[in-house]
């Protein structure tokens, strides 16, 4: 098991490839080629955080149960991603805001051939949104919304007017998660992230469409009632991942399984 110990934007990086201790301070570029995407296909990753009893929140939001390193990792995998795809409660109830681009992984994304910062992707069958947030207003990169067919007319519209790319992908009221696996990557976005909310990770995971989940186990009890990482539909026999990796820091585990 390797530590990591949080650092700042300053650490001198080592080069790709280089062999990494086990002990010490990683850097930014550590950490991004330790989550780096594979390159030949659509790769549909996500990041969430659970306490020691399962819980992906606490008072409806995943910020109490989280820490300084979980954030630093939030940042690696939404800076080498070209897609943040979110589910609109999640939109609602944590506030987001669009991706910023950071000076620490620019030269890195310019040569993967990405923009500056990666687009949002929010996931809304009624399209029930506040379309006057920063979100959808002030976006680096223009935000899209995926929907379904049934999308009634007049939100569409009001995401259209608010700047939005609307996407069609499911043929009823919702998104179907096949579909919008493929709608992203035939618009060039290969790299996909998603973090959430557990309704849609579950939908991801009910359709056998999530490649990677990277998971960070806090070391708190909760108790309560919040959502685990993953709810809705269950599947009919469990999808087995294998664990790529594990990273510890003050008795957080940062875990990375891969779809076997």
């Amino acid at each position: 098991m390797r530590r990591l110990f949080p650092v700042t934007d300053q650490t001198p990086p080592v080069s790709a490839g280089a062999p990494v201790p086990g002990d010490h301070e990683w850097s930014l570029d550590e950490l991004a080629d330790a989550y780096a995407h594979p390159h030949d296909r659509p790769w549909l990753r996500a990041n969430m955080v659970s306490s020691l009893d399962g819980a992906a929140q606490h008072e409806g939001r995943s910020e109490p149960i989280s820490s300084a390193a979980d954030m630093r990792i939030f940042g690696t995998l939404r800076a080498l991603a070209d897609v943040i795809v979110v589910g609109a409660e999640t939109v609602r109830q944590e506030g987001y805001r669009p991706a910023r681009a950071r000076e620490a992984f620019a030269a890195r994304r310019r040569k993967a051939g990405q923009g500056p910062a990666p687009a949002i992707a929010v996931v809304s069958a009624s399209l029930n949104l506040d379309f006057s947030l920063p979100l959808f207003t002030a976006p680096l990169v223009p935000t899209l919304v995926l929907t379904g067919a049934a999308a009634p007319p007049d939100r569409v519209r009001a995401a259209e007017k608010a700047g939005a790319e609307v996407i069609v992908a499911g043929d009823g009221p919702g998104v179907e998660p096949e579909q919008a696996v493929r709608a992203l990557a035939g618009r060039g976005l290969n790299r996909q992230l998603t973090e959430g909310g557990p309704r849609l990770l579950g939908q991801f995971v009910a359709a056998g469409v999530l490649d990677e989940l990277c998971l960070t186990v806090a070391p708190l009890l909760t108790a309560g009632g919040a959502q685990r990482i993953a709810g809705g539909p269950s599947v009919a026999v469990p999808a087995r991942f294998a664990l790529a990796s594990v990273l510890e820091e003050d008795g957080f585990l940062f875990t990375r399984y891969r779809r076997i």
